[in-house]
């Protein structure tokens, strides 16, 4: 896909303002196949309730109840029929033996994509990083088809730009060489400049593996400022601060609304390789599977 990219609009310029009409049967074909992110907390039950059968369910990893949750809430999706990805976070993993129990999971239940994140537990068993775990676990006899990996155009607030970039590659790197399929699936972030120069940049340096853009779904303005702060989004709800006209429109309306982001970036998610569209729905599922059908009309 990326040799057919016109190498001027890959390396310079601002996210396109007009939208031409494949950008925009692109845009609706990536928001009618989203995947939806879910968090195992209370309201999870609701979410479950909510989504569209056989969706793509993205499950994360909590610090706090740890990778045994994700298994619990992936195996019980897997058995009403859905299609789960789940987070395996290399600083909750405790150790090799871990690593192994963890593979043998993935293949007998029968699932083909994992997300591998670094993770944010403070005190870490035998990873510190993703890097670490990955080279541990593509060892194993895992089974899987497809591993995605994070990325942050908006930033992390503890690693440098420097530090993320290569990390990003040398999971690339990995995953190349074990002859896996892979994505990276971006964090959470509001400024389309920030998201476009990024990739433009990443593809100039060998970024070749095709990315899922995460964006918030269709959220309470409350619910995305409170739950955005605590799952370390705190660089792009900065900038919602500093975006006199991003914070107006979330004031002035119930809800956020993906579109404010997917169409200033419609001409580069069609022309920079964005294939996919990770949602994050705080579980507020039900909001963001009635927009996405209503986009169809």
């Amino acid at each position: 896909m990326l040799a057919r990219l016109p190498l001027i609009r890959r390396l310079i310029g601002a996210p396109s303002i007009s939208e031409s009409d494949e950008a925009r049967r692109h845009r609706i074909a990536l928001i009618k196949d989203l995947t939806f992110e879910v968090v195992p907390l209370k309201s999870l039950d609701a979410a479950e309730q909510a989504l569209p059968p056989g969706a793509k369910v993205s499950i994360t990893a909590s610090p706090t109840k740890g990778l045994d949750a994700t298994r619990e809430i992936a195996d019980r999706l897997l058995g009403k029929g859905f299609t789960v990805v789940p987070h395996i976070s290399a600083r909750l993993v405790r150790d090799k033996l871990h690593t192994k129990e963890l593979a043998q999971w993935l293949r007998s239940s029968g699932i083909s994509t994992m997300f591998l994140i670094g993770g944010d537990a403070e005190e870490p068993g035998d990873y510190f990083d993703a890097v670490e775990f990955l080279s541990d676990f593509l060892d194993t006899d895992h089974g899987l088809t497809t591993i995605g990996v994070a990325a942050y155009p908006d930033g992390h607030n503890l690693i440098s730009h420097a530090t993320m970039h290569e990390v990003l590659h040398a999971k690339q790197d990995l995953l190349s060489e074990a002859d896996l399929a892979s994505y990276c699936s971006t964090q959470m972030c509001f400024d389309p400049n920030t998201i476009a120069s990024w990739l433009r940049t990443e593809r100039a340096a060998g970024l070749t593996m095709p990315v899922h853009l995460g964006l918030s779904g269709v959220v309470d303005r409350t619910k995305l400022l409170t739950m955005g702060a605590r799952l370390g989004i705190g660089q792009s709800l900065s900038y919602l601060r500093k975006n006199r006209k991003a914070i107006t429109s979330m004031m002035t309306t119930a809800h956020y609304d993906p579109n404010d982001l997917l169409r200033p970036l419609s001409q580069d998610l069609l022309e920079l390789g964005v294939e996919a569209l990770h949602v994050f729905t705080f579980n507020q599922v039900a909001a963001t599977d009635e927009w996405r059908r209503a986009q169809q009309a």
